[in-house]
């Protein structure tokens, strides 16, 4: 299983980033996925997650905010994550994966994301 995070950067509060995960050896349509972040010092935490179904849920710290989504065409196995009103507290490394994890039991690298006040 390999998953690749890329779309992260720097940016302003307010501002938007879009997110991007590709995976291979792991469909993402067959499975509960979600985007993981981690900040600094913290622990690492499930911000936004899509069930098989297609079902969304968010973090309070996020919901309205960010979406999860997934392609329809399962080759193409991609998942994004669009941020807006980014706020300098959703500064972080961020993830996808599996839910749980141990589904894949792998890490991507991550993108990071920086929002400057």
């Amino acid at each position: 299983v390999r998953l690749v995070e890329s779309g992260g950067g720097l940016v302003q509060t307010g501002e938007s980033l879009r997110l991007s995960c590709t995976a291979s050896g792991f469909t993402f349509k067959d499975y509960a996925i979600g985007w993981f972040r981690q900040a600094p010092g913290k622990q690492r935490e499930l911000v936004a997650r899509m069930d098989s179904q297609g079902y969304t849920n968010y973090a309070d710290s996020v919901k309205g905010r960010f979406a999860i989504s997934r392609m329809r065409d399962a080759t193409k196995n991609t998942v994004w994550l669009q941020m807006n009103s980014l706020k300098p507290e959703d500064t972080a490394d961020y993830y996808c994966n599996g839910v749980p994890s141990t589904l894949t039991g792998v890490w991507g690298q991550g993108t990071q994301v920086t929002v400057s006040s």
